[in-house]
C-alpha cells in the first residue's frame, strides 16, 4: 500500500487523518470532561480490575478460553494499533521514508512491552479517568494540528505549535470542568430548596 499512498497528496492524508484524530479526540475529550463533572460514572478501575480477573479465571475453565483470551487482546490493542498505523502512514509518505517510519513503530511498540513488563503494575493502578482526560487533549491537538497542514496553515514555531494547542485544550477544557461544576452545585441547591 506504501507506493499507493505515496499518489495520494500528503495535505489530503493530513487532512483526513487530522480529523478522524478531531473526532477521536473531542469524544474521549467530552467523555472525560462530563466524568469530572459528574454527569457520567467514574470508571472504579479497581473494580473493574476485580471483576475482570474474576470473569478470566471462570472463563480460562472453560474451553473456549483461548478464543476469549483473543478476542481481549484484540479489543486492548485495536486502538494504539489504530493510532500508530496512522502516524506511520502520516509520517512516511509525507517524506517517502516508510521504511524509516514502520522501523520507528517498531522500535516503539518493543520499548512499550519492555516498560509495561518492568513495571508490571496491574492496570486497576493506572488513573484511567485521567488518562483518557490526557489522551482525547492529545488527540484533539494533533487532529488539529494535522488538518491545520491538510489546508495549508503555516504553524508558528511548526511543530512545536503542537505544545499551544495542547495548552489551549486544556485550559478550555479545564475551564469548562469549573464551570460546569459551578453550574451543577447551583442546580443541586436549587433543588435542594
Amino acid at each position: 500500500m506504501g507506493p499507493l499512498l505515496g499518489l495520494i497528496p500528503i495535505h489530503v492524508m493530513q487532512y483526513v487523518i487530522g480529523v478522524l484524530l478531531i473526532l477521536f479526540g473531542m469524544r474521549w475529550l467530552r467523555k472525560a470532561i462530563l466524568r469530572s463533572v459528574g454527569v457520567v460514572a467514574l470508571h472504579d478501575e479497581e473494580r473493574a480490575f476485580a471483576e475482570e480477573t474474576e470473569e478470566s479465571q471462570r472463563r480460562a475453565r472453560d474451553q473456549r478460553a483461548d478464543y476469549l483470551a483473543g478476542i481481549a487482546a484484540f479489543k486492548a490493542v485495536l486502538l494504539e494499533g489504530v493510532e500508530v498505523v496512522f502516524i506511520v502512514i502520516a509520517v512516511g509518505t509525507a517524506h517517502q521514508m516508510t521504511g524509516y517510519a514502520a522501523l520507528g513503530a517498531l522500535a516503539a511498540a518493543i520499548l512499550v512491552l519492555a516498560v509495561g513488563f518492568a513495571l508490571r503494575r496491574p492496570l486497576s493502578q493506572v488513573p484511567e479517568n485521567a488518562l483518557k482526560f490526557v489522551v482525547g487533549l492529545m488527540l484533539t491537538a494533533f487532529g488539529v494540528f494535522w488538518t491545520g497542514e491538510g489546508i495549508g496553515v503555516e504553524w508558528p514555531g511548526a511543530d512545536l505549535s503542537l505544545i499551544g494547542i495542547f495548552l489551549f485544550f486544556t485550559a478550555v477544557a479545564l475551564a469548562l470542568v469549573r464551570v460546569l461544576k459551578r453550574s451543577a452545585a447551583i442546580d443541586q441547591a436549587e433543588v435542594a430548596r
